[in-house]
């Protein structure tokens, strides 16, 4: 686009942020969403939708910038899908989460906790330690393998990416290689990454048969890069090592709890481990686990906040969707020697009846941490089963608040809230909250 071309576009004021990361603004007092605009920024834009309630756009040049607008560090920034927020600096990111959580809970719910907790940071690059990158092979631009451009299923061409741990930002351009040398590179869908405190690990997805020119290859890989290579023929239970002989050992630990937590390269755990770490000393602080405490933990994935609240001495039963997590979570009650405080079970959170539950009835404290779409159900058999005190581990402040606003009405108020820095330079917003049974924070206004 020419500076003739440029000048002759529309111009709009930019008054905040979408749980996107886009700028918003009103032209002719209809609300346009334009990706890579700030809030305080005057800026040109181009139309790249409409709709009768609202317009999209993309930056074209910024006017007045806002002091918080920084040069981003990556080069594919604005193409690549994995990052949304690299334009602005990094403590105005946390300004920004934090209000977005602070506008949802009182948007949604019409609350406010009685203490906004200090959020919790760590490393800005270098911490993710757990990826789906996408490989595809594409004429004329040879073997890709990367994140998806933004709003787009074409892949990134990428030669780094600063904000995977430093051991898996090492291994996208040699996984190119690896891919380009196999005997069918068209059907190498995606590779899964993970770097724990013990090994790293890549998962190649393979839709045909593996030769054994390929296997050798893929060995050579493994002992030049020093990690170990899992083949995955279909879905992640199908994920395993390559040589039987050298599984991944992927572990994180909880020094403050002396816990060690292992994993399967296909299992979900926190990609930002720093953070992790102090979400759970957060989350164990709120709840205040204790000796004679039984606590209910909904959600509980492999056990990383259950054995937290266990290692303080609490009787704790944990509550999962997936059979192979609960499975891992009792493995590392065992491994960690607290199997005689902890109980874990299969369930299907969405449907199953808490109040039929005779630990879920009996327990004081809970702690739940659900995904994206909230536990809205559970949370009203919550409010039946009264615990004296619930803490609530998200990631959607839009779910949370909802969900906020059904412990309220059943008598809950709630006592703090704040956000967790989980994931840098994306709008991907961590949060906890803290719920005690009370009659003083019902939804008003």
């Amino acid at each position: 686009m020419t500076e003739a071309e440029i000048a002759d576009l529309p111009e709009i004021t930019i008054d905040d942020l979408d749980h996107d990361g886009r700028g918003v603004g009103r032209v002719d007092d209809k609300v346009v969403f334009v990706d890579g605009a700030l809030p305080g920024e005057r800026v040109r834009f181009q139309y790249t939708k409409g709709g009768r309630q609202y317009d999209q756009g993309k930056l074209a040049e910024v006017l007045v910038p806002s002091p918080d607008r920084v040069e981003p560090a990556c080069p594919v920034f604005g193409l690549c899908g994995g990052c949304s927020l690299q334009h602005l600096a990094p403590a105005a990111q946390v300004q920004a989460k934090e209000h977005h959580l602070r506008d949802n809970m009182q948007r949604t719910a019409g609350l406010a906790p009685e203490q906004w907790l200090a959020p919790i940071d760590g490393p800005h690059w270098g911490y993710r330690a757990k990826a789906r990158l996408s490989v595809r092979q594409v004429r004329n631009k040879g073997q890709l393998v990367g994140f998806r451009e933004r709003a787009s299923s074409y892949v990134t061409v990428m030669d780094a990416c600063p904000v995977l741990d430093p051991r898996l930002d090492a291994l996208i351009q040699p996984l190119k290689e690896l891919v380009a040398g196999l005997s069918r590179p068209d059907r190498v869908p995606q590779a899964e990454v993970a770097a724990s405190e013990g090994d790293a690990c890549v998962v190649i997805r393979h839709l045909t048969e593996l030769t054994d020119a390929d296997r050798q290859r893929l060995a050579d890989f493994q002992a030049e890069q020093g990690i170990v290579v899992e083949t995955q023929s279909k879905g992640p239970e199908t994920a395993g090592p390559l040589d039987p002989a050298r599984p991944a050992d992927l572990f994180y630990q909880l020094p403050e709890f002396d816990l060690t937590l292992r994993f399967r390269s296909t299992d979900f755990v926190q990609v930002n481990q720093e953070v992790n770490r102090q979400l759970v000393s957060r989350a164990m602080a709120l709840l205040g686990p204790a000796e004679g405490d039984e606590v209910l933990d909904l959600f509980c994935g492999l056990g990383n906040f259950s054995l937290a609240a266990a290692a303080r001495g609490a009787q704790v039963y944990g509550l999962e969707g997936e059979q192979a997590l609960v499975e891992r979570a009792a493995a590392n009650a065992h491994d960690n020697g607290l199997s005689g405080q902890t109980a874990f079970t299969a369930a299907d959170l969405t449907e199953t009846p808490l109040t039929e539950i005779a630990r879920a009835r009996s327990a004081d404290k809970v702690l739940l941490d659900p995904p994206r779409p909230g536990a809205v159900e559970a949370c009203k058999q919550l409010v039946e089963l009264g615990p004296e005190r619930i803490v609530y581990i998200s990631c959607n402040p839009a779910t949370l608040a909802r969900d906020a606003a059904v412990l309220a009405n059943g008598g809950y108020r709630l006592a703090s809230a704040g956000i967790a820095n989980m994931f840098p330079h994306t709008a991907h917003v961590e949060s906890v909250a803290c719920f005690e049974r009370g009659e003083t924070g019902k939804p008003h206004g």
